[in-house]
């Protein structure tokens, strides 16, 4: 089942911000960056926010979705497998930091390349039904670290299980690297992947993690999986309780694509929180995730709102909708300094079905500060 990256950025265009109102000129191209709303536009996205969350589900349904996410998850990968993505292949252009060793423009035009032929190729694009898009790869489903059962989230949070990972000897996986990523949401491994076969770093170690147990098994079972480069794990962002591998202020980079979304909002500062002490000094996350207004999110239909910008999908898996200032509120709190954080607005168009779509993304780099000089 192929579909488009959703989450693929195009190659930065040197002309800036762009305000399209002649058709005629949308359909000779099948996207545009940066683009700029019209005050009529944004006004006609928040009225239909504003009517497909007037009707919130009843507190018990959302309590079922909340014990039965890991059941949605481990559903959608026996179904889907690793047919469903498209590797990351944008990853190094937005996100240098993946490959800090990699010579400037390395590979870009093949990168460009497999962009542009992703989107053309895409005869689908543009058909939403229950919040879905088929130019989605859903690629927020790989978040997949939604609670089996609902258990508060607290902000002090329990040491590691002494025993399940011997670390204050440095004995655990990748204690001998020198650049360690973490990838929280792995799913299928679409990041991960291009990650390991694009970082010749010998010093370079990836951990992944997916609260899914069938999606952890595809990322172990595939071909380009090394254990001497990689560690996958299953982990519940959410319970404090469930322990990490790495010692605290281990990592360089935590990736989160399309993940933040999926957690209830009360407890994302928690989840927040906890990421930030793996961080060393100087280490950074990287964060893609969907905006206010985007597509997916006008296309909900009333009764599939839980609270204020989230929602429930039709096959029980949620999203929520941010804001810059949600999350700039939430790294900063968590102690870390911003470093990028801005809204990316795509029109994506089916030249065949004569049909535009409005994407609203937001890309953050947020770092902790360098432990100081004495």
């Amino acid at each position: 089942m192929a579909a488009p990256s959703e989450e693929a950025p195009q190659p930065r265009r040197p002309f800036g911000r762009r305000l399209l109102t002649d058709p005629a000129r949308l359909f000779q191209h099948n996207a545009w960056d940066n683009v700029e709303w019209s005050e009529e536009q944004e006004a006609n996205a928040r009225s239909k926010v504003q009517e497909n969350s007037s009707q919130l589900l009843p507190q018990d349904k959302q309590e079922e979705y909340e014990v039965n996410a890991k059941r949605y998850w481990d559903d959608f990968y026996k179904i889907h497998e690793n047919g469903f993505f498209k590797d990351r292949h944008w990853l190094f252009t937005e996100f240098p930091e993946l490959a800090p060793n990699r010579s400037p423009g390395h590979n870009e035009n093949s990168v460009r390349e497999h962009i542009y032929k992703e989107e053309s190729n895409n005869e689908g694009l543009g058909s939403c039904e229950n919040g879905h898009c088929s130019l989605e790869t859903r690629a927020e489903n790989q978040l997949n670290f939604m609670k089996s059962t609902p258990t508060f989230c607290t902000e002090e949070l329990a040491p590691q299980k002494h025993g399940e990972v011997n670390q204050s000897h440095g004995d655990y996986p990748g204690s001998s690297a020198s650049y360690r990523i973490l990838e929280v949401g792995c799913g299928a491994g679409n990041t991960v992947f291009p990650i390991l076969q694009t970082n010749n770093d010998p010093g370079l170690f990836v951990y992944c993690c997916d609260f899914s147990t069938t999606a952890v098994d595809l990322v172990r079972n595939n071909a380009e999986y090394d254990s001497s480069r990689c560690f996958a794990f299953v982990h519940d962002l959410c319970n404090d309780q469930s322990p990490f591998p790495m010692p605290d202020e281990s990592l360089d980079v935590v990736i989160l694509i399309f993940v933040l979304s999926a957690i209830l909002p009360e407890k994302m500062q928690c989840v927040v929180n906890r990421l930030s002490r793996l961080l060393k000094p100087g280490g950074m996350i990287l964060l893609r995730d969907y905006g206010r207004y985007d597509l997916a999110q006008l296309r909900f239909k009333k009764g599939q709102c839980l609270s204020d910008n989230f929602y429930v999908r039709g096959d029980g898996t949620r999203v929520y909708f941010f804001t810059q200032d949600e999350l700039d509120d939430l790294f900063t709190r968590a102690g870390l300094e911003k470093i990028q954080n801005l809204v990316d607005r795509r029109l994506q168009v089916n030249r065949g079905k004569q049909m535009t779509m409005y994407r609203v993304w937001i890309q953050c780099k947020y770092q902790k500060p360098a432990a100081p000089q004495l």
